[in-house]
């Protein structure tokens, strides 16, 4: 199943020259675990709801194991930096939904979880698994 890094990043109205290497070089981080990026930040943008001070990175993985892999990587640790001197931001990894999700099913899988007793979303009790 896909997966996907997500970033909103504060870059500063000048971009320092190491981010600009960051920038040139993360590709080769990306390429062994088949990372590609499908928004770099995103300079037209509508923000619809709520507040979006930053700009928006999504990166697709094959799946969530190689995500945190190249994450995880040496050739990215060395590399982030770059960075994260000097733009701060939000980073996470998350997974895709499978082929022929339907959020219906997961509302009736949630639906049924709270009748059972469990904790709503947002609690310490984990939510049942999306169905496949």
């Amino acid at each position: 199943m896909t997966a996907y890094a997500m970033a909103n990043l504060s870059p500063k109205p000048v971009l320092d020259p190491e981010v600009l290497t960051y920038m040139e070089e993360i590709q080769a981080t990306l390429d062994p675990f088949g990372g590609r990026f499908l928004v770099h930040g995103a300079p037209r943008r509508e923000v619809l709801e709520g507040a979006w001070p930053g700009a928006v990175v999504l990166i697709a993985f094959p799946s969530y194991e190689e995500a945190r892999a190249w994450y995880d990587s040496e050739p990215y640790q060395a590399l982030l930096p770059l960075r994260t001197r000097h733009m701060a931001g939000d980073v996470l990894l998350v997974d895709g939904t499978p082929e022929g999700y339907a959020p219906a099913a997961t509302a009736a899988a949630l639906r049924a979880a709270y009748s059972a007793g469990a904790t709503p979303i947002g609690q310490e009790t984990p939510v049942p698994p999306m169905p496949q």
